[in-house]
């Protein structure tokens, strides 16, 4: 019973002082590469003397030499620290991920409200880098609760826009865009946009189209960002048409007198191929902030922090781009 009770006590460090006292062959030498003092190591030495019945270093002369069972033990401790380092330490045993060699599946929750080039060049870059990893991509409704499907490990991403992400998850911030309106070209308000007429007021009088709810039990006058912010400020605007897809409403926007309010990446892509223009919005409104969340789950997982980063690098190429061609037209 004793000498299990001392088995038990025995620490990673003493293991240490064993293979070092046995490569050393010093006590002085082996305190110095343990930092730590020749008293100490001396008693660690006695220790490990009593526990493996053998002197372990003889006196041979001006020096010390290891015995046969000193010499024999070497091998397991070092393999003993080598692997406690895999075990216990935070990248030793994380898996690399092997694009070019992977199968993974990776589950992706995201609106289309960033960018409506931003999934199929995501797709695009995954499939180049990693062409064997399969891509589910989920939609980000009203009706799905990606909170609860983060921590389930049913998906591995969220990618959309919040005022306030919720605190328990990981974010990343892809980009922010500046909110505007996007109107039909013969709608009244490109004209009133150029003077004093376009108001808040007026604005807010117009009839409106939107997404339906991201979040999951979203109702009421606040389903989505922009009236969050209205209503945060006191206003309300009539709503007369909400779509969950919403890379169709440019569509109803080029032929009705509905108006868009979303991001200026997004309205841009639709400007050349439909007749329909970019207004500014006359209601001030903070900068759309558009993220990847993910749970802790996934946060030091080689695959996960692989695939955030290619959300990262396709998400700032699209942004880049767009500033560009701003900048050429404004040139223009």
């Amino acid at each position: 019973m004793t000498q299990r009770l001392d088995f038990d006590k025995i620490e990673i460090y003493l293991i240490r002082a064993l293979q070092t006292l046995i490569t050393e062959r010093s006590v002085s030498r082996a305190a110095m590469r343990l930092q730590s003092t020749q008293p100490a190591v001396s008693a660690q030495l006695k220790r490990l003397r009593a526990l493996t019945g053998d002197p372990l270093l003889v006196r041979t002369g001006n020096a010390m030499a290891p015995t046969e069972t000193a010499l024999r033990l070497l091998e397991p401790a070092t393999r003993l620290l080598q692997d406690a380092e895999r075990i216990f330490s935070p990248r030793a045993h994380q898996r690399a991920f092997e694009p070019l060699a992977s199968s993974t599946t990776f589950r992706i929750a995201a609106s289309d409200y960033l960018d409506p080039l931003f999934l199929p060049e995501l797709v695009a870059q995954l499939k180049r880098v990693a062409p064997t990893v399969r891509i589910e991509l989920l939609p980000l409704s009203g009706a799905f609760d990606y909170r609860r499907s983060l921590a389930a490990a049913e998906v591995d991403l969220v990618i959309g826009n919040w005022l306030k992400p919720p605190e328990e998850l990981h974010l990343g911030r892809l980009m922010t865009d500046e909110i505007v309106c996007l109107v039909a070209e013969g709608h009244p308000v490109v004209r009133a946009a150029n003077t004093r007429a376009w108001s808040p007021e007026r604005y807010l009088a117009c009839e409106h189209v939107a997404p339906m709810p991201l979040h999951a039990g979203a109702h009421g006058a606040a389903p989505g960002v922009i009236d969050e912010h209205l209503a945060s400020i006191g206003v309300s605007r009539d709503v007369m048409v909400r779509s969950a897809h919403f890379s169709l409403i440019p569509l109803m926007v080029a032929q009705s007198l509905l108006v868009l309010t979303t991001g200026r990446l997004f309205c841009s892509r639709y400007v050349d191929a439909l007749p329909v223009r970019i207004v500014r919005c006359p209601v001030p409104f903070p900068a759309l902030t558009y993220y990847q969340l993910w749970h802790e789950l996934t946060h030091a997982s080689a695959s996960g922090r692989w695939l955030r980063e290619q959300v990262r690098d396709v998400a700032r190429n699209l942004s880049g781009h767009g500033m560009l061609r701003r900048a050429q037209r404004v040139s223009a």
